[in-house]
């Protein structure tokens, strides 16, 4: 009997790494006539193929980049290096859960796969802990730690599909199970719109955004992430909302964050609010002054503070 020929990997196209990474075709071009890297191959029609050693080396470039690094510092360090860094890095910013404790326990069962475990051990925490410092404490520090993990090669893609879906599962148990909330007092309640642009595949950080919105109060209509548009701007309009909140990972290209935030603005209605949150390094550095950048820990007194505007627009 023959012996089964080893699995090797295909190679990535240019597209593929844009989404894989977040580095943009242009700035990949750049950087391989600038500094060498990448260096791709080339199929049979010339167009550019990248070895995923060299995509895995792209991630953890783009990951110090996020961090406040420059390119040309880091891009001809060796992919143990660049790792060496990235945790070195990270482990002096990551926050620490206040209530929680150590997050090395939820760190050891995402390692060993184990997700049911996980799942009951993140329920016992929401339990003790309430769902506004359970998202905040605990869930923020470990999936940043767990997206550290992935950027730095240790865990793969289906590893942290894995852990991120089971992540979910307890937050969107955690949101059907709040009581609804009515006004009451005079108290306003925001109708808030949350989803994500067609080029953002990531959710979880716009469901934490969620959560923690409805726990102040807050009516919530989620479409999920990856979604065109024009349909968010007619979404808004069917339903509406006073608030549109997207969100940007670390991953999605920040000319594409800065480009979809100016047509959203352009085609909502005045009276609708933009916010925006996540890691993106557009929102920290070049964030337009029609768009409120909020952190998870910012979400209260941004909804305190539209109730104050509402309030205060009704006794005029």
């Amino acid at each position: 009997m023959n012996n089964p020929t080893p699995f090797s990997p295909m190679p990535c196209t240019i597209s593929d790494v844009e989404r894989d990474t977040g580095v943009a075709k242009e700035t990949l071009r750049v950087w391989e006539r600038r500094y060498a890297f990448p260096q791709p191959q080339r199929d049979p029609f010339g167009e550019r193929l990248y070895p995923l050693e060299q995509v895995h080396k792209l991630r953890l470039v783009k990951r110090l980049i996020d961090l406040g690094f420059r390119p040309g510092k880091v891009i001809g360090y060796t992919s143990q290096e660049l790792q060496s860094l990235a945790e070195k890095t990270t482990a002096g910013n990551r926050p620490r859960p206040a209530d929680a404790g150590d997050l090395a326990p939820y760190l050891e069962l995402c390692r060993n796969h184990d997700s049911d475990a996980l799942r009951r051990k993140l329920s016992q925490a929401l339990l003790v802990m309430g769902l506004r410092n359970f998202v905040v404490d605990l869930m923020a520090p470990l999936t940043g730690a767990i997206g550290d993990s992935w950027a730095c090669g240790d865990l793969g893609v289906w590893q942290e599909h894995l852990l991120t879906e089971t992540l979910q599962m307890v937050l969107r148990s955690a949101i059907f199970s709040m009581p609804p909330t009515n006004s009451q007092g005079g108290t306003p309640r925001p109708r808030i719109l949350l989803t994500t642009t067609p080029q953002e595949k990531h959710g979880l950080g716009l469901l934490m955004c969620e959560a923690l919105m409805v726990a102040e109060g807050a009516g919530c209509y989620s479409l999920g992430p990856q979604t065109p548009l024009p349909d968010i701007v007619e979404a808004a309009r069917a339903l509406q909302v006073d608030v549109v909140t997207l969100s940007f990972s670390t991953s999605m290209n920040t000319r594409h964050v800065l480009d979809a935030l100016k047509e959203l603005r352009v085609r909502l209605p005045e009276s609708v609010a933009l916010w925006a949150g996540g890691g993106n390094s557009a929102l920290r550095r070049r964030a337009p002054a029609y768009v409120q950048v909020l952190t998870l820990t910012d979400v209260a007194s941004a909804l305190a503070d539209w109730r104050g505007d509402q309030r205060r627009h009704t006794a005029a």
